[in-house]
């Protein structure tokens, strides 16, 4: 009942962490409210209420249940802000008394004050619900994994015109960490014009919308002909760029395709195999360095942040912050970790470059890729001739806000 309700909310972690399927946006609840009133049980304990059924008891503290309260007074349902100002709620607050009428727990509060709140809201929000609940749905995948899934390219016409090709699009993003988009014209305009469809350009260093060739004009080896290995770029940002887009202009050679690696594929079975190891990845915090000094360009950015960071309260994956480039000098961890911190590294390391959890695309012109910059790493291989690519960075925070606007769970 309550205990099995909370279950049944929001897709599982371990779920996540499977080679899943599509999953639905986050289900409702609201079957909740055939559970017989009679079914469960509350309790004024000193400190807190206790709710249960047959199932464990789930306990809310009463400070939280009066901060989120939901009356008109205590909440803006318009605006949906809190209008309690919290520091006023007295810390050895305890409801008068507690009901459950129909699917609503009612609590009555001294000088009168009557807070209702919805089981199935209580259930999701509970820390044992959430500590069970994926954040984000995803489809973990290999090279394998990806091709089986066939997915289709969104359309740049329809792309541009249809908000259910952009719905499509986005949960495909949100699920595989890529999406791309075909036929667009093959101008950095164009290019905008598609990424600003789906969020906000984020402006660093590099511009707005950039354009570059082999040209070393930037002190980066991504200027280059070079190959370059797996990484996610900006990692020397406090705050990594969230979406990396590409789109090739022309090339008029051989060579320089994308490698595209899930790094929460791979660190998950960093998780599996070496337990010890990644913890280790999510508790060292590695500073990431860029230095250019060109006659056009100075820059000295430096991020801190370990290679992999987790939501505390489930242990899920948000971030793989991983770019052998423009890791700086190790020296925030203690003599006596170092060497386990490189047997971990090595580990990991090993993990992305299996030959089977390499996707290999080829970026002709017209293709635009969307990578989330804080799950897939990116590389390429060598080329030769001239080889125009354009492309930006898209503020995250707007791409996951457009598809939660869609009924997406991001």
């Amino acid at each position: 009942m309550f205990s099995a309700f909370r279950r049944a909310a929001v897709p599982s972690l371990r779920q996540t962490q499977r080679l899943c399927a599509r999953t639905e946006p986050r289900m409702s609840w609201g079957h909740m409210q055939l559970c017989s009133a009679a079914s469960l049980t509350c309790r004024l304990l000193e400190d807190c209420l206790e709710i249960s059924d047959a199932g464990t008891p789930v306990l809310f503290n009463y400070v939280w249940l009066r901060d989120h309260c939901r009356s008109a007074s205590s909440y803006n349902s318009a605006t949906h802000q809190r209008s309690l100002d919290t520091g006023s709620i007295e810390l050895t607050v305890r409801p008068e008394s507690s009901a459950v009428e129909g699917d609503q727990l009612v609590l009555t509060w001294p000088g009168g004050h009557v807070s209702k709140y919805s089981l199935s809201w209580l259930a999701e929000n509970s820390y044992e619900g959430r500590k069970k609940a994926a954040e984000q749905p995803r489809v973990l995948w290999n090279a394998d994994v990806y091709q089986n899934a066939s997915l289709s390219p969104a359309k740049w016409d329809t792309f541009m015109s249809c908000d259910d090709e952009l719905k499509k699009f986005l949960q495909n993003y949100l699920l595989y960490g890529i999406a791309f988009v075909d036929d667009v014209p093959t101008t950095v305009e164009a290019t905008e014009e598609v990424t600003r469809r789906v969020s906000l350009i984020r402006e660093t260093t590099y511009g707005r919308m950039w354009s570059f060739t082999s040209d070393f004009s930037r002190g980066d080896t991504a200027y280059s002909q070079l190959a370059l290995d797996h990484h996610t770029d900006t990692s020397y940002f406090q705050e990594p760029c969230g979406i990396q887009v590409f789109h090739c202009l022309r090339h008029e050679g051989t060579g320089g395709r994308t490698l595209l690696v899930d790094g929460f594929h791979a660190a998950e079975k960093l998780r599996q195999r070496s337990p010890d190891s990644f913890e280790l990845m999510c508790r060292v915090p590695i500073r990431h360095e860029y230095v250019e000094s060109t006659d056009n360009h100075r820059n000295h950015m430096v991020g801190i942040g370990p290679v992999l960071s987790v939501y505390p309260w489930n242990n899920e994956l948000y971030m793989i912050r991983y770019n052998n480039y423009d890791r700086s000098v190790i020296n925030s961890i203690p003599h006596d970790a170092v060497r386990r911190w490189y047997v971990a590294h090595r580990e990991l390391t090993a993990e992305l470059r299996r030959p089977e959890n390499e996707l290999w695309v080829k970026l002709t012109p017209g293709k635009v890729i969307f990578i989330d910059n804080w799950r897939v790493l990116h590389g390429r291989e060598s080329f030769t001739g001239l080889r125009q690519l354009c492309g930006c960075y898209l503020t995250r925070d707007d791409v996951l806000s457009a598809a939660r606007c869609f009924g997406l769970q991001a």
